[in-house]
């Protein structure tokens, strides 16, 4: 999660509010399901791996007892100052004994590691059954319209790219957690946000494009998908998505 906040320089707010639909779609759905009810009493302990500052853990701590990691000693103070329990750590190197935990779980964190399948199988060892990973964007499945928007999609993936990490993370996350030994349950998040929503959020989801441009696109290129931007949100045409995956993964 450390990295997507970074690497993306994503607003607080954006990121804050995709962490809401991750917590109330596994407080209230199949996660709720699957998962919490096969726990009589207390809660199951849980490891966040990539914890960032505890965005995450603040949406799951009335249904998990949580405790965080993250390779960013900022994020883990930033954890503890909310009062949670987190260490310093590299999520292919994990501290903890053999399925120590009921739940192991990362969010916006296979995106941007170098071996994903290793993280996995890392966290697989360290859970007693479940391997969750809560959320994981596709920017190669991403959808912008009117059409002459279409140079968007490009843009993202290639300036991930870049930045070392892999933008058609999310369609991977079967194959991955299977190969890392993982009974695997995929989906994607519902929901896309409505034209006052884009409206508010467009400074902010324009520097995240530029940040990802980095001088790569031409200039006339990156002015013309404003243009077109802004066109669709004054006439109501505007349409974005992109998919953000989900896989539970069972020992």
């Amino acid at each position: 999660m450390t990295e997507f906040i970074k690497k993306h320089h994503l607003a607080i707010g954006i990121f804050a509010a995709l962490c809401a639909l991750v917590g109330t779609f596994l407080a209230g759905g199949c996660m709720a399901q699957k998962i919490l009810f096969a726990y009589d009493s207390a809660l199951p302990t849980a490891l966040d791996v990539g914890c960032g500052p505890g965005f995450v853990m603040e949406q799951l701590k009335g249904s998990l007892d949580p405790l965080g990691v993250d390779k960013d000693p900022d994020m883990v103070e930033a954890c503890r100052a909310k009062g949670f329990e987190a260490h310093v750590a590299m999520a292919e190197d994990l501290p903890f004994e053999d399925r120590e935990f009921d739940v192991v779980y990362c969010s916006f964190l296979l995106l941007w590691v170098k071996d994903p399948l290793k993280v996995v199988r890392e966290m697989r060892r360290v859970s007693r059954r479940w391997v969750l990973c809560l959320a994981e964007p596709d920017y190669g499945s991403r959808i912008d319209h009117p059409e002459s928007m279409k140079g968007l999609k490009g843009i993202l993936a290639d300036g991930i790219r870049a930045q070392g990490g892999d933008p058609e993370i999310g369609r991977k996350l079967r194959s991955i957690f299977n190969e890392g030994g993982l009974d695997c349950e995929m989906g994607v998040h519902a929901g896309v946000w409505d034209i006052q929503r884009l409206g508010q959020e467009f400074d902010d989801e324009w520097r995240f494009v530029q940040d990802f441009s980095d001088g790569r696109v031409p200039d006339d290129e990156l002015k013309a998908i404003k243009e077109a931007w802004k066109i669709g949100l004054e006439d109501g045409s505007l349409f974005q998505y992109n998919p953000i995956f989900f896989a539970f993964g069972k020992r």
